[in-house]
């Protein structure tokens, strides 16, 4: 028998004897009063003279992380949500019976605990145990040497384990709550509404990627899980509600890697009488005000670089940063064929119907991507790759839409909305045309209820995307999008 398989019997062993002892070792009639964090907040300033005046029994509960045993006397360590903390027992003060119940668990093992607190010689903090109660019994050991593990995917397939034995993973998972509810915070602050469209949907919009296809078998119809929300914001645009923003899940069913999760959580907001300038000052503010709040300041180590978010950020045009990081002459990018010949030269694969501004955007993410790792908006996106995004008046052949990068990879995508129908039509035809009927049907069938929503007239407006999970990666030096999403997808066990 192997080892993990002789330690589940051990326990599963003592779990009937405590049965048959009438003991419940999944009770739930503990109460808690006080975490670990009150515990050491309350006691923080007494000495160990001052601290034996404490006359407050605590009652707490978690997880025992570690057992010492000397005969009649005994330490263990138990972890909460609030951190862990010391527990003394001895034979003497929690009797025959609970001293009995102690040798029946095991690390892993949940359990309540009513005490006072002393100071031991050692300087540690500890609650000297009246009563124990066995909460839950874990039937499985508690992985060791855990850092140590090479098969980091088992870190993310079983994710319960990673945050209970390690803390850099719960930190991680911790500074993602605080992030999201700063942006909240941020967003609600300035009269912008938090909204929720649909999931499911019958035409997937608002960008250009293969959804996940489902059917509703009541309705007999296809539905698809949004692939981006944009379409379902401007409506609520059109119906007045002029600041918007959404934070939640989108689906694309394409490749997996560092960057990428077929699942992924999204932050979109609109807002009427912006224009995608206002939107740079705007998400400047924002996320520096969230780099204060998490990193304590606008400079943070990520990998191997320094960041710095002082404001102002770097602007340049898709062109410009293509001829400043290609270092080519100008006229090399400017027309089709020239460009189409100068991505070939540098290996990109471009089928022979790309159009122009697509040939420029596969060029941009390989000679100037790369390089882009302070904060740097990206400005003036071709008119081909930017379908609902208002062209610039003073060159039509670009958009008012930028993407920030920072550390090498997008972070958000932006843009002066769309918001002439006619033009919006147009553009979804040709759009079509040039794709064709493919990828599932994807392009095939306009979304004639946005058309007819613009048509009912939308206020001059601008819009945001920005990537939760990569926002995240860069708050906590994250190298992998799995270690920043609590159950990223994985291939099955085998």
């Amino acid at each position: 028998m192997e080892e993990k398989d002789a330690l589940f019997e051990q326990r599963l062993h003592k779990l009937t004897e405590l049965r048959e002892q009438g003991i419940n070792p999944y009770p739930n009639d503990f109460r808690v009063k006080n975490t670990t964090g009150e515990i050491r907040e309350r006691c923080k300033d007494y000495t160990p003279e001052e601290i034996k005046k404490v006359e407050e029994v605590f009652s707490l509960a978690g997880r025992i992380m570690a057992i010492r045993s000397f005969g009649k006397a005994s330490f263990m360590h138990i972890q909460d949500r609030k951190g862990k903390i010391q527990v003394y027992l001895r034979k003497d003060i929690i009797g025959e019976a609970g001293f009995h119940l102690f040798e029946k668990v095991d690390i892993g093992d949940f359990i309540g605990v009513r005490g006072k607190v002393f100071i031991t010689r050692t300087g540690e903090l500890t609650i000297e145990a009246e009563e124990i109660r066995l909460l839950a019994k874990s039937l499985h050991p508690l992985p060791e040497k855990w850092h140590g593990l090479v098969d980091v995917e088992a870190r993310y397939r079983q994710r319960y384990l990673d945050l209970i034995v390690n803390p850099e993973a719960k930190e991680t998972f911790l500074k993602r709550v605080q992030i999201i509810k700063l942006i909240r915070d941020f967003l609600s602050g300035r009269d912008f509404l938090e909204v929720e469209t649909p999931m499911m949907q019958p035409l997937p919009g608002g960008a250009l990627a293969r959804p996940f296809k489902t059917h509703h078998k009541a309705l007999d119809m296809d539905l698809y899980l949004r692939i981006a929300p944009e379409l379902y914001l401007k409506r609520l645009v059109v119906g007045g509600w002029e600041r918007v923003f959404e934070i939640n899940r989108n689906f694309r069913n394409e490749g997996i890697s560092t960057q990428h999760n077929p699942e992924f959580t999204m932050l979109e907001f609109y807002a009427a009488y912006f224009t995608y300038r206002d939107l740079m000052d705007f998400t400047e503010e924002m996320l520096c005000f969230v780099a204060r709040e998490v990193q304590g300041g606008l400079t943070f180590k990520y990998q191997e670089h320094e960041l710095d978010f002082t404001p102002p950020w770097g602007r340049i045009s898709m062109k410009d940063a293509i001829i400043e990081y290609g270092k080519i002459d100008p006229r090399v990018i400017g027309e089709r064929d020239s460009s189409f010949s100068y991505a070939r030269e540098l290996g990109i694969d471009v089928p022979k119907e790309m159009n122009h501004g697509e040939i420029l955007q596969e060029i941009f993410c390989s000679v100037a991507e790369p390089h882009l790792i302070q904060p740097t908006f990206i400005t003036d996106y071709p008119v081909e790759v930017s379908p609902l995004s208002r062209r610039s008046d003073a060159h039509p052949e670009v958009t008012e839409r930028f993407e920030l990068y920072i550390a090498g990879r997008e972070i958000a995508n932006a843009f002066s909305e769309l918001n002439d129908p006619l033009d919006q039509r147009e553009r979804f035809v040709k759009q079509m045309e040039h794709r064709g009927v493919q990828e599932e049907g994807l392009f095939h069938t306009l979304d004639e209820d946005f058309l007819r929503a613009l048509e009912h007239g939308m206020p001059p407006a601008a819009g945001e995307g920005i990537g939760i999970d990569r926002l995240v990666m860069l708050m906590t030096d994250a190298p992998s999008i799995r270690e920043v999403i609590l159950f990223p997808l994985l291939r099955k066990e085998r």
